[in-house]
């Protein structure tokens, strides 16, 4: 695989899991009024879609590619 592209689809799979974390960051708001079970189910989640997009970020900055925030 050409590393260009190889690194076209990590961008973009960087950038999918960056919107991702964002709107399940955004879910926890949302749950607030469900109680204290769901807000840990919605904080819960958010820290894996987080983790993802920095495992993600980490594995571009490795390439040397900066993107910015």
């Amino acid at each position: 695989m050409n590393q260009h592209v190889a690194h076209a689809q990590l961008i973009a799979t960087y950038k999918r899991a960056q919107a991702d974390a964002a709107h399940k960051q955004g879910l926890i708001k949302a749950v607030a009024a469900k109680g204290p079970k769901a807000i840990q189910a919605a904080v819960d989640t958010a820290a894996k879609a987080a983790k993802r997009r920095d495992g993600y970020a980490q594995k571009l900055a490795e390439l040397g590619v900066v993107l910015p925030d």
